[in-house]
Parts: structure tokens; C-alpha cells; sequence
């Protein structure tokens, strides 16, 4: 954890810049990644709009990875997160359709791999994550993980590159977007959105299988005092039923043979 800012001018909270003067106006060298300095990231966010599919699959892969390692948020995090948030909506982004790779296998659409990546990032950075980091590391958590603090700052700015994704024609689209709204959501500045993010949130439960994404729309849902009793499957209380029993088993196996440790993985 350090103190560091990332270096990008004129930048407001709410605000999302244009993507080029992010790529442009960002000391990305100066920036630390999953290994040494983003010195490369700026080709490989460059080759994210680029209209050749190959071209972009491999450049997204080149960029996020250069971020992403064990729910940490790097100091180059942050205005790769702007970034992303500010392309979501650029034509050549919106124009590639779902693909298949060298061995004719399905793959995403660039669109929802990074509305998944922002996902990731706004969870590894939520209330949660920061609640447990002051358990472990004192109230003085987040001034101490400056990028972190950064990025929570700046959830009003990624929101509105995410949020109007909400009425996207295609479903996959569309419920990407809405689990990336909702850790954002949780910024204090956008407790107007959530009634809306419910309304989505709804539809979502209405519609998907998707466990994974049934289970962050049913935890926001309840973290912001919503009754989900009429919205569960049998599924979802099969599964809230099965974490449950894991808990008490775990908590139990604490209390009598527990020797300090962490009770939660610190999120970086």
C-alpha cells in the first residue's frame, strides 16, 4: 500500500474525461501495475478500439492483465478504470458482437469483459473490502491504500459510463452493466441511482440463471433494506441456506480451534 496518486490533470470526482485525454494526459510509466510500471499500457488501451477483433481480444487481455492479481488496486487501477469506463460506449466497442477464438470456441464480447472487469474492481474496492481493511489495519486503512481510496472516490465518474448500459438491447449487456452499477452504487453520491439499479435488479431475477449474478443482485438488494422473500428460487435459498450452515460451521470451528488468524481474506 502506498500514498501514491495517479498523475492525470484536471481530473474532477464526477467527471468522466475523454477517453484519449486519459490515454494521453496520464504518466502511465510512473504508475505501478501487477509487474513494474505501465509503461505498455497506453499501446495496449490504444488497441482496445481497434476495429480488428484479434487486434482488440489481444490488447484487452495485455491490458487487464497488467492489473489485475489478487483483488488488489494498483496505482495504474485507477485511470485504467476511467478509461474503460469512458470507451464503453465508443462505436467500435459497441459494434463488436459476440466472436469465436482460433479453435471456433464462443467468447465475449469486448463490451462485457470490461463491464466484468469494472465489476471486479468496484467489489475489490466496496464497502466490504474496506471495512475489513480497517478491522485488520486501523481506521487509517484507507489513507494508507491511496489507490483504493482514489478509486472509491471516483465511482460517481466510472457510474456514468456504466449506467447507460442499464437499457442495452442485449441481455448479457445489460446485467454486465447492472454488476458494475451496484458496488458504484454504494458511493454516497449515487443513493438517488438505487431505486432505478432495483428496478433492474428485479428484472435481472426475473429473468437469469446466472448464480453468480442472482447472488450480488440479492446482496444489494438486502444490504439497502429490500424484503428479497419473493424474489428467491428455489436455488437462491438453496444456496443462502448452504453458505449459512458454512458459516456457523466455520464460526464454530473458531471459537474452539481458531488461533487469531484472518477471518476474511484482506481484499488486495
Amino acid at each position: 500500500m502506498t500514498n501514491s496518486r495517479s498523475r492525470i490533470e484536471g481530473r474532477r470526482p464526477h467527471e468522466l474525461p475523454h477517453f484519449q485525454a486519459l490515454l494521453d494526459g496520464t504518466d502511465w510509466a510512473s504508475l505501478g501495475t501487477v509487474r513494474g510500471t505501465g509503461a505498455s499500457l497506453p499501446t495496449a488501451l490504444a488497441g482496445i478500439l481497434n476495429p480488428d477483433p484479434a487486434v482488440r481480444t489481444a490488447a484487452t487481455d495485455s491490458a487487464l492483465r497488467a492489473v489485475t492479481h489478487q483483488n488488489t488496486i494498483y496505482e495504474a487501477t485507477v485511470p485504467m478504470a476511467l478509461y474503460v469506463a469512458a470507451i464503453l460506449s465508443h462505436p467500435v466497442i459497441a459494434a463488436a458482437n459476440c466472436g469465436h477464438d482460433a479453435n471456433n470456441r464462443p467468447h465475449r464480447p469486448t463490451l462485457v469483459r470490461l463491464l466484468k472487469w469494472l465489476s471486479d474492481t468496484a467489489y475489490d474496492a466496496d464497502d466490504k473490502c474496506a471495512a475489513i481493511g480497517e478491522r485488520y489495519f486501523g481506521k487509517g486503512f484507507l489513507d494508507e491504500y491511496g489507490e483504493m481510496h482514489e478509486f472509491r472516490d471516483l465511482r460517481p465518474a466510472i457510474f456514468s459510463g456504466v449506467h447507460p448500459l442499464l437499457s442495452h438491447d442485449n441481455a448479457g449487456v445489460r446485467d454486465a452493466a447492472l454488476i458494475a452499477a451496484l458496488p458504484l452504487a454504494e458511493h454516497p453520491g449515487l443513493t438517488a441511482h438505487r431505486a432505478e439499479l432495483v428496478g433492474h435488479a428485479r428484472r435481472l431475477l426475473a429473468t437469469s440463471t446466472d448464480r453468480y449474478n442472482r447472488d450480488r443482485v440479492l446482496a444489494a438488494m438486502k444490504a439497502w433494506g429490500h424484503d428479497t422473500s419473493d424474489l428467491e428460487n428455489a436455488d437462491d435459498i438453496a444456496t443462502r441456506e448452504r453458505y449459512a450452515r458454512f458459516t456457523a460451521k466455520r464460526d464454530s470451528w473458531r471459537a474452539t480451534e481458531g488461533t487469531g488468524g484472518y477471518s476474511e481474506n484482506p481484499p488486495f
